[in-house]
């Protein structure tokens, strides 16, 4: 009687032993897990340890818990195939920039400076290419850039010296060039973004000349797209001929509209004023290569004669022109075009 007592008071004291705490429960592994840890005990294998992965967040993200319950459940059967999470760079973590962090010093130049420029040598100041701040030189002197050396310690600028000897008088006693190196030099004194000596060339001439030219030129647009047509004519006439030279016929007219001799003395102005009607009747093209004009400039003609044939020069082309006569198409009632015709003579050799 005792004994069932004493058990039921127990039955009774685990029942509410029960109720007060709850027992602990375990989940049995899965079975790939299971399988597993059989196979490193068969086999006598230290167990691996199971890695972890830390993740950090921002002091104001909180980890809800059903997010951790659920990423704890799903991925301790996949625990041993995940990889480890690259780890950031180092440089990412530094506030820094990194050109600081290197702390390279700029680089130190001597008094004297001996250059190589295209296999011509030199030697200057220091001082004498620093002279102007918004030049290249002074930029390439400043010892934030690298710049090589040759064999013999020479700085090495991989230009055409032939006239750096006039980029150099320049900026030691301000000198200008000769009139005939004066095209030359400016094109490197664009090359060295050398802005005083650029002034001061183009307030000299030649190019002071060229200035007034262009200037004249512009009122053509089309000048350009021209010259290109009167290389390729010739050149095509040339090897179709099979010849030394070629010949192309070529209008340079001044006035806007073609008129007789007789109407000239009527007219003062530049521009010559009809109605549209009138203007239409006096439409035509002359029979010919290439055409010029009109403008409406003081410059002539034979100014603009002189342009095509000095272009042409400078394209390395030799060219002879000479007046053959006028259009002499007519028009209306006793109008007849008038525009000289030239006959423009390219040498190839």
């Amino acid at each position: 009687m005792q004994q069932n007592g004493s058990s039921a008071s127990n039955a009774s004291n685990g029942s509410n032993g029960s109720n007060g705490r709850q027992a602990l429960s375990f989940s049995p592994l899965p079975a790939a897990t299971t399988t597993r840890v059989r196979r490193f005990i068969q086999e006598r294998r230290t167990l691996p340890l199971p890695r972890v992965m830390v993740v950090f967040s921002a002091a104001g993200d909180t980890e809800k818990p059903g997010d951790a319950a659920m990423s704890s459940s799903d991925s301790a059967a996949e625990e041993d195939f995940r990889k480890p999470a690259s780890p950031a760079p180092s440089f990412a973590l530094s506030k820094k920039p990194l050109r600081s962090s290197l702390n390279t010093p700029e680089q130190e130049f001597p008094e004297v400076i001996s250059l190589n420029v295209g296999g011509t040598y030199f030697t200057t100041r220091l001082s004498t290419l620093r002279r102007y701040e918004d030049t290249m030189l002074a930029a390439m002197f400043s010892g934030r850039h690298h710049i090589p050396r040759d064999a013999e310690g020479r700085y090495f600028i991989d230009r055409d010296g032939t006239y750096f000897a006039d980029i150099l008088n320049f900026l030691r006693e301000g000198e200008l060039p000769h009139r005939d190196r004066v095209r030359a030099v400016h094109r490197e004194a664009q090359y060295y973004a050398l802005g005083p000596l650029l002034d001061s060339l183009e307030d000299t001439q030649p190019l002071t000349g060229e200035k007034v030219r262009q200037a004249f030129l512009d009122l053509m647009p089309y000048y350009r797209d021209n010259l290109v047509r009167i290389v390729e004519i010739a050149k095509l006439r040339a090897v179709q001929k099979k010849a030394r030279f070629a010949k192309l016929k070529i209008c340079v007219y001044k006035e806007e509209m073609p008129i007789t001799p007789y109407e000239r003395p009527l007219f003062n102005s530049l521009r010559f004023e009809r109605s549209d009607s009138e203007a239409k009747l006096f439409e035509h093209h002359c029979e010919v290569d290439v055409s010029f004009g009109p403008w409406e400039a003081v410059a002539d003609v034979y100014d603009l004669l002189h342009c095509i044939v000095s272009d042409l020069d400078e394209r390395g082309i030799t060219a002879e022109q000479q007046c053959i006569g006028v259009c002499d198409k007519h028009l209306i009632n006793h109008y007849y075009c008038k525009r000289p015709i030239y006959e423009f003579k390219i040498t190839w050799w």
